[in-house]
């Protein structure tokens, strides 16, 4: 068994959740190492539908131990909140649980800064969730952020939220109009979230690196997707954090040659939800058929997601920048019953047909798709176990899109539920580590 990065390929949404979940049972350890409660990852097995915001989605497992990694940003009582709701299903907290001492915290300021800010953007909106994600991550990048190993510190603690509301309350009653915090109160509310999280907060860097050490099995489980990587996605659409298959080292510290494969989650079409270019966008009934068929709306915030054909641009940039060893292409159910499929292999801007992803943003907004026509199936997938229960249209569909992002694939999931899913390799399994001296 090797460590394996799990990543989105696309914007996010790719049903990552529920590959982890499948692997997690061959893994010792699943870390998330970016993003924070702005994700959500679904998961629907024989005992019900969890959805999962910080938690790992590993944590269904009881022999695999759940990190939050030092590159998430972690709101205490989204957490708390989290953890409540999932103890009373018979999942439990304990030495199976780990948050990093070095995890950023999300502040009662940070939110209210993230929700007035995109509100005075007007027809700029992102698109944030408004969970005060993005003033984390800026605050982390200024050096005055406060992290989760703070609160074991009150004092300390106390110190540093009085200087950042100095700033804070400032920018909040002057720039946005809005009302601002007192220091004790919010003192008072996170030394509460302490006392529930102080036997959690540990070194977690050490502890996975020792456990890579003793041969354990790492699961790295990334949020969003390639595409809103801070750097690799459609900036300024896009997250705040390193979404790519790198963040997994940054945000855990374990080091890039203790890797030893990335697996992308692609869908077997693209969704974007939020604002920003979306090449192959479908406004008209196709698209609406794909988000019905899908149940294309938000786990976290229940926004409706665009739908559009699947893109292999999208997916042969995520392939270059994450190094991805393999994929697994989700919902190839929802293709069923169309009776002619298109596939995205270019984009035309002008007199230019661009084969990889424009890095300029207004080029790509301009951009027109060049689609290859390919012969949809009538037969359900729905449930499939295995390639040969598969259409041979669907067959054709999936060679092409493993041709096209010179990429093998690995596993298919044909269904929401956890045994409705193709595995081909499995990738825990294929990967081999490199030798240590």
């Amino acid at each position: 068994m090797g460590n394996l990065v799990i990543i989105g390929a696309q914007w996010g949404d790719e049903g990552k959740g529920k590959i982890v979940d499948i692997l997690a049972k061959d893994a010792n350890i699943v870390v998330r190492y970016q993003g924070g409660s702005n994700a959500g990852h679904t998961v629907i097995n024989e005992r019900g539908t969890y959805i999962f915001h910080l938690i790992p989605s590993g944590i269904l497992y009881r022999g695999t131990t759940c990190v939050i990694g030092n590159g998430v940003v972690v709101d205490p009582g989204a957490l708390i909140e989290e953890m409540d709701r999932l103890q009373p299903l018979g999942i439990a907290f304990g030495k199976n649980f780990a948050v990093s001492q070095r995890a950023h915290m999300i502040l009662p300021y940070h939110k209210a800064i993230d929700r007035a800010s995109e509100q005075s953007k007007g027809s700029r909106k992102i698109g944030t969730t408004g969970r005060g994600i993005g003033p984390s991550y800026a605050d982390k990048m200024a050096r005055v952020g406060i992290r989760m190993g703070d609160l074991l510190n009150p004092a300390l603690f106390r110190k540093k939220l009085e200087e950042n509301l100095v700033e804070m309350n400032w920018f909040l009653e002057r720039l946005y109009k809005v009302e601002t915090f007192q220091v004790d109160k919010v003192f008072d509310q996170y030394m509460g979230y302490a006392e529930r999280l102080k036997s959690y907060i540990v070194d977690t860097t050490t502890l996975l690196n020792r456990a890579i050490n003793k041969d354990k099995t790492v699961l790295f489980e990334g949020a969003q997707g390639t595409h809103l990587d801070v750097d690799f996605g459609t900036y300024p659409f896009v997250t705040s954090s390193s979404s790519a298959a790198g963040g997994a080292c940054t945000g855990t510290g374990v080091g890039p040659t203790m890797i030893d494969a990335v697996m992308g989650i692609a869908k077997a079409y693209t969704t974007r939800v939020g604002s920003g270019p979306f090449p192959t966008e479908l406004t008209d009934e196709v698209g609406q058929g794909l988000q019905e068929r899908g149940r294309e709306f938000g786990s976290t915030t229940g926004r409706a997601r665009r739908c559009g054909w699947y893109d292999a641009v999208v997916v042969r940039h995520a392939a270059q920048v994450n190094g991805l060893t393999s994929l697994a292409v989700t919902k190839l159910d929802v293709l069923d019953g169309c009776k002619e499929l298109k596939l995205c292999v270019g984009y035309r801007h002008g007199a230019i047909l661009y084969k990889e992803m424009p890095s300029d943003l207004d080029v790509l907004m301009q951009c027109e798709p060049v689609y290859q026509r390919m012969k949809g199936w009538t037969a359900s997938t729905t449930g499939a176990t295995t390639y040969k229960q598969l259409p041979v249209e669907a067959k054709r569909y999936l060679a092409r899109i493993e041709e096209l992002a010179d990429c093998r694939i690995d596993m298919i999931s044909t269904g929401s539920k956890r045994t409705e899913t193709i595995i081909l390799r499995n990738p825990l399994k294929c990967s081999r580590r490199r030798p240590r001296s």
